[in-house]
């Protein structure tokens, strides 16, 4: 009897004691501020999300018939000014037109927004009563877009509610959106499949976004005869920009890894951690980056390969979608905010502008060269499908060895020679790091810790590179 009564005083201290979170028990430790995991500081969970995706050749004169399944009576259709006299947004025109679908155009879009362009959009579509929004662009325009069908369904919250911490407030997002298609013409962003819209804050001169799966559109229509109207240049910058979401999230910090564990699976943010699902599309499309990338970049008129990087794209949207980017990323943000004179070539902006995927991809050998003594293995698995011989390469050279296969690969795509090509020195290092250290939200899924003094110096690997 002595026994029982003591098994059951165990029981009921346990039942006071324990965690809430599920990856324990069914109860909560109920603290001041609300619910906290109070026993497992990792999470151990994943979630797989996605939009749906459509993809062919001229599949974009279905998204008029789409739009009358949705029932639509008022649609916003967002581009930029270039792509608004370009064929896919006249064949997207042309489909709605057919169908007979009312709506309404913004091409107001900037290249590379930032708040106040994301704020020109949201008004937009706050002053019209849209039941739907159709995004015709690369990711600027699908981002934008994001933001304004959001902002639009939240007329009373204020813009830095749903932007990421700790910039923003990083609120969850609770209430409905509506449907958004998403018809990407860049084969690079992966925004059709994503729930994030990146812009830049311009009082801090740096990147920053909105995270959340509720942002992600409703369906993607992935059409390759878009992409035949890149540009060499756009071509080679977005497909850059395919090939460091497919390292990144192939690197990341492996999602039982990443803390805090959310008390609440609203809480577990967009990007995870590398995870067993999200691998299988980022290896997948770096084989396709490796195989097609450079005929893409050279011959507009290559069909096979720019719809081969056109689905690279997605592939690498869904993987690192759901696992994360890193430092590529978050050092990028800065390298773009503060630009000073670089004009890109191809993108028909009269403004300065480093394109996303460039300046990702410019600090790429020297965040792998740092990254790779965590996770060996996958760093040398890259290397060997971006070409290079690993047969009798030791782990403790995965970083030199996959540093030298991204220069190689860089240079064969005449790709400028570092951030000093760019307009960048030593002296704007400090700036470079205090606009990536706000950057949490994916410098946080490194696979290695780091120190700002680690920032510095990649940085400053930077700004040569061959």
């Amino acid at each position: 009897m002595v026994g029982r009564e003591r098994v059951v005083h165990l029981l009921k201290q346990l039942q006071h004691a324990a965690c809430r979170c599920p990856a324990h028990s069914n109860t909560f430790h109920q603290g001041a501020g609300g619910s906290v995991c109070t026993v497992r500081k990792t999470d151990y969970a994943f979630e797989m999300a996605s939009s749906n995706i459509r993809y062919g050749g001229g599949v974009s004169r279905e998204i008029g018939m789409d739009l009358q399944n949705l029932r639509a009576q008022n649609v916003c259709l967002m581009t930029d000014k270039k792509l608004s006299l370009l064929p896919p947004v006249r064949a997207v025109l042309e489909s709605l037109d057919k169908n007979r679908v009312k709506y309404k155009v913004y091409d107001n879009v900037r290249v590379e927004p930032t708040d106040a362009s994301f704020k020109d959009a949201i008004a937009f579509a706050k002053s019209n009563s849209f039941d739907v929004f159709v995004a015709v662009g690369g990711g600027s325009v699908i981002d934008t877009c994001k933001a304004a069908n959001l902002y639009s369904c939240h007329p009373d919250a204020d813009f830095l509610d749903f932007v990421n911490a700790p910039i923003g407030k990083g609120k969850p997002i609770t209430g409905a959106l509506k449907p958004l298609i998403a018809v990407p013409t860049t084969a690079g962003t992966g925004s059709e499949t994503t729930g994030v819209a990146i812009f830049d804050f311009e009082p801090l001169k740096a990147k920053t976004g909105i995270a959340s799966r509720a942002i992600r559109p409703t369906l993607g229509i992935v059409d390759p005869l878009h992409t035949l109207s890149m540009p060499e240049s756009v071509a080679a910058n977005s497909g850059f920009d395919v090939l460091c979401h497919a390292l990144e999230s192939y690197t990341a910090l492996p999602y039982d890894q990443r803390s805090p564990c959310p008390p609440n699976p609203l809480h577990r943010p967009a990007y995870q951690g590398s995870n067993p699902i999200s691998d299988v599309w980022s290896r997948h499309a770096l084989q396709v980056v490796a195989k097609y990338m450079k005929r893409a970049v050279r011959d507009p008129e290559d069909l096979e390969a720019r719809s081969s990087m056109h689905l690279a794209s997605v592939f690498a949207g869904i993987g690192f979608g759901n696992a994360g980017v890193h430092l590529c990323h978050g050092m990028s943000y800065p390298i773009a905010g503060n630009v000073k004179t670089h004009m890109a070539k191809g993108y028909g902006v009269e403004h300065p502008l480093v394109p996303h995927g460039l300046s990702v991809v410019l600090t790429a050998p020297a965040v792998f060269n740092f990254t790779a003594p965590m996770c060996p293995e996958r760093h040398l698995e890259a290397a060997e499908i971006l070409g290079a011989d690993v047969r009798q390469v030791k782990r403790e050279d995965a970083g030199p060895v996959l540093a030298d296969t991204l220069r190689n690969f860089l240079f064969e795509l005449q790709v400028e020679d570092g951030l000093g090509a760019l307009g960048y020195g030593s002296d704007d290092v400090p700036a470079l790091v205090k606009g990536t250290v706000p950057q949490e939200r994916v410098t946080k899924l490194s696979p290695r810790p780091h120190t700002e003094e680690d920032l510095s110096q990649l940085f400053e690997a930077s700004m040569k590179i061959y």
